[in-house]
């Protein structure tokens, strides 16, 4: 029987291991991550799955700790699989599996290497990504690729509406690749990383909106941050709204400076390049904010949105 490590966390993670104890595959250990209280977690748990089926189970800080190591080697697993598991895997771990050590990676690689793929292309506006298996190597998300699987992404689609698309690709992904793996025949193919990109992580202060880019960026920006990511916000008038859902509005461009305002019905911002977004869903100091209750807290006018006046004006590649 084969033997598989698995280093697994968040749903990618539960899909996997469950592709795995369905074709027979013996997991001698279990790596994740104890959950962070200061943490969201609204995602599916992997120690909850590996307990349900007796699974031995360690959260190490380290995952490279020489007793991890160790720990590994003496398992003589013929693989290692990393199913978004958050820490890299340093050489001495990879070459304790006879037969290699693959990792599911949440793009369609070389494109999106690194840190929070999905975010990263819900913001940068991209109409497809999917799920990558490829062989980890000490580079990160550079080895060679086994197998991807696409996955369309809509217009309005938020990062976790693709999220849950690239969970379900990844599990078609190793589904499928998994009988060529076990019998040694699966496929190897080198990565063009010229062709690809990196990207590095995203903290909650990068979803700050700068109301002078396009309105299409904007709009992908609120998608690509949105709940139960922390969301795109804007400080306006000493307080913080944050806006968590919105749609491009067809028509002629509006006429105003980027500001917020509202015609009764709905709340709007017109945007940098004349576009205007409608807002359908925001919260202003943690509170609800709809078109109703703007008049009480702005008035009849509306409201700029440029923070800074000082600020100096943005260059071509910005303005895309």
């Amino acid at each position: 029987m084969t033997r598989a490590v698995v280093f697994a966390y968040h749903n990618v993670g539960v899909r996997c291991l469950s592709v795995l104890l369905a074709h027979r595959v013996e997991v001698p250990l279990v790596v994740t991550h104890d959950d962070n209280p200061a943490e969201e977690i609204w995602f599916d748990s992997v120690a909850r799955l590996a307990a349900d089926h007796r699974l031995q189970t360690i959260a190490p800080d380290d995952p490279n700790a020489p007793a991890v190591v160790d720990r590994v080697r003496a398992l003589r697993p013929d693989f290692l699989f990393s199913f978004y598991y958050r820490h890299m895997l340093k050489p001495p771990l990879l070459a304790s599996a006879a037969r290699g050590a693959l990792n599911m990676h949440g793009s369609l690689l070389p494109k999106y290497r690194g840190r929070v793929p999905v975010n990263w292309a819900v913001i940068n506006g991209e109409t497809v990504t999917g799920a990558t298996l490829h062989y980890m190597t000490e580079k990160p998300d550079a080895g060679d690729i086994v197998d991807q699987l696409a996955v369309p992404i809509l217009p309005d689609d938020t990062a976790l509406d693709v999220f849950r698309k690239v969970t379900v690709a990844a599990e078609i992904t190793l589904h499928r690749s998994l009988p060529a793996l076990l019998e040694g025949t699966a496929p190897r193919q080198p990565q063009d990383l010229a062709g690809g990109n990196y990207c590095g992580g995203r903290k909650p202060e990068d979803g700050c909106i700068d109301w002078r880019l396009p309105a299409a960026r904007i709009h992908n920006l609120v998608r690509g941050v949105a709940p139960p990511y922390p969301g795109a916000f804007t400080r306006l008038q000493g307080s913080t709204l944050r806006i968590l859902r919105t749609r491009l509005e067809a028509g002629p461009r509006a006429p105003l400076a980027p500001a917020l305002y509202t015609d009764g019905s709905g709340c709007f911002a017109a945007c940098g390049d004349g576009g205007t977004l409608r807002l359908l869903e925001m919260e202003f100091d943690g509170a609800a904010f709809t078109a109703a209750d703007f008049p009480a807290r702005f008035g009849a006018k509306p409201v700029s949105l440029i923070q800074n006046p000082m600020q100096p004006p943005m260059n071509a590649d910005e303005r895309r």
